[in-house]
């Protein structure tokens, strides 16, 4: 039976991270697959780590600070074959993740990446310029540097083989991460996947992504 990684970064998100490790845990239920969760605390102060492991999450802390170092962490510690991955902060629903793993285990794809832009972002769920500025003008400096078509590069909800993470070999500590893993997949030849998606309001913790000191590192990554 194929085994399923769902990976987590936390910081201080005490208020929806129970609510999404539950969420996680009765979508692999449902689907009957064997599965794991595992939450990357980050540095929280708020009781997120056991709230997590409450819920039935498996804990691991990362003491570096970042987007991709707390990824890195829970990819190390991922035994499944499918790592799916999303945030903490309740933006993401975790009753998609059938969506994401489906093209996977039916042959179709290496790699699944949400899309906002092409599903249902809700009102006031992402601030304007990242919405119509930010994120589309990273996303086709992306395609036309590297000749991908996606349309939304920096949705934090993916899934992927874990056969296809090791060829990637990823690096980047901060959230410049987003982009490295869509640049090496097609790098790598992986065959990737868009699933439209909703985009929700934070439900607790402080926004981690600060506009033009993370919308620099993108840039500088990608050129």
């Amino acid at each position: 039976m194929t085994k399923i990684s769902v990976v987590m970064p936390c910081l201080n998100e005490a208020g929806s991270v129970g609510r999404c490790v539950s969420t996680a845990r009765e979508a692999l239920e449902k689907l009957q697959l064997d599965g794991e969760i595992i939450v990357v605390d980050n540095g929280s102060t708020d009781g997120s780590a056991e709230i997590a492991r409450k819920h039935g999450a498996k804990v691991v802390h990362e003491p570096r600070q970042g987007y991709g170092n707390a990824y890195l962490r829970g990819f190390q510690e991922a035994k499944g074959e499918i790592i799916v991955m999303g945030d903490a902060d309740g933006t993401y629903s975790f009753e998609l993740i059938p969506e994401f793993i489906k093209p996977i285990l039916n042959g179709e794809a290496d790699f699944v990446i949400g899309s906002r832009l092409r599903g249902n972002i809700l009102s006031g769920a992402m601030p304007w310029l990242h919405r119509y500025i930010g994120n589309p003008l990273l996303t086709k400096i992306l395609n036309l540097l590297f000749g991908s078509s996606i349309s939304d590069a920096h949705c934090g909800m993916r899934a992927l083989k874990k056969d296809a993470l090791e060829k990637m070999g990823l690096k980047t500590s901060g959230m410049e991460f987003a982009s490295e893993m869509v640049i090496k997949a097609v790098k790598s030849g992986l065959r990737i996947k868009e699933v439209p998606i909703a985009y929700y309001h934070r439900e607790s913790g402080k926004p981690k992504l600060h506009s033009t000191i993370d919308g620099w590192r993108h840039v500088r990554f990608i050129a």
